[in-house]
């Protein structure tokens, strides 16, 4: 099953390092029967932007997570960096999602219907592409961020700021770019 893995720069980092990365809580998104029956039209084609586009909108959760650690991180005791400056590490504020082909993936349509639940770790090697935001839509996510959990709760105002960060498509990558992207970043 192709599944789509929310992530962030740092988790690509260390994903090539580490050569596999585990989706946080073991979660992903898929083309599910669910997320088949939820969509009256669209080929496999479409219902995979949309199973896409639900883990991109996961990696702003991710990034608000990350930037919250650091922030936190930051707070605590700690000796300055050799600028004098705190330890704060804000973040680079790109989406990323991992397309890779995996089995044993369970579908979780009681969390939502392109959800499912990896069964281990994903290899280097199962890794189809890799989609993460240009340069150009920082600021907008940056925002996005902000606003993840109001969105999250309906506000319409916070929907229009995740639309502008959304507007963005994903660049693609194949795997053995993601070195050299990694080290432009």
């Amino acid at each position: 099953m192709r599944v789509y893995v929310p992530a962030t720069v740092a988790m690509l980092r260390e994903l090539v390092t580490a050569r596999e990365i585990r989706a946080i809580n073991d979660t992903a998104f898929a083309v599910t029967p669910a997320l088949r029956e939820a969509y009256a039209y669209g080929d496999d084609e479409e219902l995979a932007e949309v199973a896409m586009s639900e883990a991109a909108r996961a990696s702003l959760r991710l990034l608000a997570q990350e930037r919250e650690d650091a922030s936190a991180a930051d707070a605590g005791p700690g000796e300055p960096d050799a600028e004098g400056e705190g330890h704060y590490h804000a973040p680079v504020y790109r989406r990323a999602v991992i397309a890779a082909d995996v089995t044993g993936a369970i579908s979780r349509p009681d969390l939502d219907a392109g959800v499912v639940r990896l069964s281990a770790a994903i290899g280097y090697d199962r890794i189809a592409s890799v989609h993460v935001d240009l340069a150009e839509a920082e600021p907008e996510v940056a925002k996005a961020v902000t606003v993840i959990d109001a969105a999250d709760l309906g506000s319409e105002d916070a929907e229009f700021i995740l639309g502008d960060a959304e507007d963005h498509q994903l660049a693609w990558y194949a795997t053995q770019e993601l070195p050299f992207l990694l080290e432009l970043l």
